[in-house]
């Protein structure tokens, strides 16, 4: 039996179920096993590891045999002796809008509601007239905010409603922001050397988040950086990743993309974007948050 480690919302046991699920295809029987994290008690507000350190450490202690995550909200190192063994096949990646059509039908000084300072940076640098406010909570929480009018509309991942049966209540997809670094899909994580669960691993799936995952690693990405970063399949071989880094309040940004092997673009993709001023800009943007 192989033990499934998770947290206890309703999305993360969503998320881990299907894993379980996947397993059960291939012959693998397997269980839940819930962990609580400091995010769900509320603390280490902004650091990622927030969401995934108790669950590596009932990894290396042998409580459970995998770790199931959100891929976006996986630090960009591991903690020692556990390794990525598979990315399942990803859902939308995109972000979706609810309550409205589109962020061009909403009037000047509307309210829209993220926690996402990615997000809120590139909705300012759309919409710098729009009013940003940090809604946080389950997604339903955050929908029930939004049906008793604290905010005219909302900002959440299109992946996490599908998961939750809440497709409904999608206005539009936002095309024109570029999504988190693995948004969208997860990452079972094991004991290295534990490759049980490589069965279900997707090598497209894998291609795309890696090389994101690349990128924000070599920008030396964190929780208070404004950066988006998507891959898509361009070929059997190459990818295309296309990536946006801003301030916090819109006023300036960089977005470029480059084709390339999976492997590499997230390199080349980096090297291009810290020559037109990255470097500079995710200080500022770091300042900024910090501030």
């Amino acid at each position: 039996m192989i033990r499934i480690g998770t947290r206890g919302s309703a999305l993360a046991l969503v998320q881990a179920e299907s894993v379980a699920a996947a397993l059960a295809r291939s012959g693998l029987k397997s269980g839940l096993v819930t962990v609580t994290t400091s995010g769900d008690r509320g603390q280490d507000v902004g650091d990622k590891a927030r969401w995934t350190s108790a669950l590596e450490r009932a990894l290396l202690a042998g409580e459970i045999d995998l770790a199931v995550h959100s891929a976006k909200d996986v630090p960009g190192e591991l903690g020692a002796g556990t390794a990525i063994v598979a990315i399942p096949g990803r859902q939308d990646p995109r972000d979706a809008l609810c309550g409205c059509a589109g962020l061009a039908s909403l009037g000047a000084g509307a309210r829209v509601g993220t926690s996402s300072i990615r997000r809120a940076a590139q909705i300012r640098a759309l919409r710098e007239d729009l009013q940003i406010v940090e809604l946080r909570g389950n997604v339903d929480t955050r929908l029930r905010k939004l049906a008793e009018g604290e905010v005219g509309a909302l900002v959440l991942a299109a992946a996490g409603l599908a998961r939750l049966g809440r497709e409904s209540e999608v206005g539009v997809v936002l095309d024109a922001i570029v999504p988190a670094p693995g948004q969208g899909a997860l990452i079972v994580q094991a004991r290295a050397g534990d490759e049980r669960a490589r069965c279900i691993n997707d090598p497209d799936a894998e291609r795309c988040v890696m090389s994101e995952r690349a990128l924000a690693s070599l920008l030396n990405a964190s929780c208070g950086t404004p950066l988006g970063a998507s891959a898509v399949l361009a070929s059997a071989a190459e990818v295309t990743l296309r990536a946006w880094i801003g301030l916090p309040d819109g006023s300036h940004w960089i977005e470029d993309e480059v084709t390339g092997p999976s492997t590499e673009v997230g390199a080349l993709l980096a090297e291009r974007m810290r020559g037109a001023g990255a470097n500079e800009l995710l200080r500022r943007a770091e300042e900024m948050a910090a501030a």
